[in-house]
């Protein structure tokens, strides 16, 4: 009894410091879209300043096998459908006020037909890093995650418990480790860019936010990072990380002024990701 009501209490101190997260960056994204709105200087500064600098951290579209909830875990060969395609177009207009400087993407095809789209109206190169690579599942790759759920303990331990899992499959501390290093790498090779993109998945995304948060590794899978959506962290050297965005799915004109009714194009409703891949 005393082991259930440990696991539940921690089981909601999590699920409240991540309610807390989410209420700080909503304002603070409204605040930096403000910004963006009335005060061009602002990004014209940050740009030559060269030392602050804002990571976006997006998650591919979406693929058939989020579509038919399987694991993909780092098996190649899982590519965009149709709607991930439309999905990162909206992203890549969505992004073309912000003055990006750099793409990095997990060499895996979904994140690679993600960060292609987003660089052709730059004409940038993408650089690929294989260290933003999935989580690798082991012998859990390639199946689906309800029937798992229902019929495999050991993935369900691994689900309440993401820092230990079988052997062959990566914890989400190792993961974190990895996708921190490679990032932070980037970012001082890359120090006088101001706005780096990286394009990888959703436990990617998910540790990374953990990481310049403070959240536990092992509460990361609490937050929703929905297919095509970005996370934006400012560094600042005199500050201490800002969350500006977690999981936004944008839509055409989600940083720039509202245009008149008359003006607004159409736009097809956004299909909700899955949380795996």
């Amino acid at each position: 009894m005393r082991g259930y009501l440990k696991r539940l209490s921690g089981f909601v101190i999590g699920w409240i410091f991540v309610l807390w997260i989410c209420l700080n960056v909503g304002w603070r994204f409204y605040r930096w879209r403000l910004q963006l709105w009335f005060r061009q200087s602002y990004m014209v500064e940050s740009t030559h300043i060269g030392m602050k600098q804002t990571l976006l951290f997006i998650r591919h579209g979406q693929t058939t096998w989020n579509v038919e909830h399987r694991l993909p875990g780092q098996l190649p060969g899982v590519a965009l459908n149709e709607i991930g395609r439309q999905q990162a177009a909206r992203l890549a207009d969505a992004l073309t006020v912000l003055p990006i400087s750099a793409i990095i993407s997990s060499p895996l095809e979904r994140a690679r037909d993600t960060a292609e789209i987003i660089a052709q109206p730059r004409k940038l190169e993408i650089q690929y890093e294989p260290e933003l690579m999935d989580l690798e599942l082991g012998h859990w790759s390639g199946q689906n995650y309800d029937e798992l759920s229902k019929n495999d303990p050991e993935w369900k331990a691994f689900v309440r418990d993401p820092t230990a899992g079988p052997e062959g499959v990566e914890t989400f501390p190792q993961l974190q480790e990895r996708v921190v290093a490679a990032v932070e790498r980037w970012r001082k090779q890359d120090s006088t860019c101001a706005y780096l993109v990286f394009v990888a998945h959703a436990d990617v995304v998910k540790l990374l936010i953990a990481y310049y948060t403070g959240l536990e590794a092992k509460r990361a899978g609490l937050l929703t990072i929905d297919n095509a959506s970005v996370s934006l962290i400012e560094l600042d050297p005199e500050h201490q990380p800002r969350v500006l965005a977690i999981g936004w799915n944008p839509q055409p004109g989600w940083l720039k002024p509202p245009a008149p009714e008359s003006e607004k194009p159409e736009v097809e409703a956004q299909v909700e990701g899955e949380q795996k891949g």
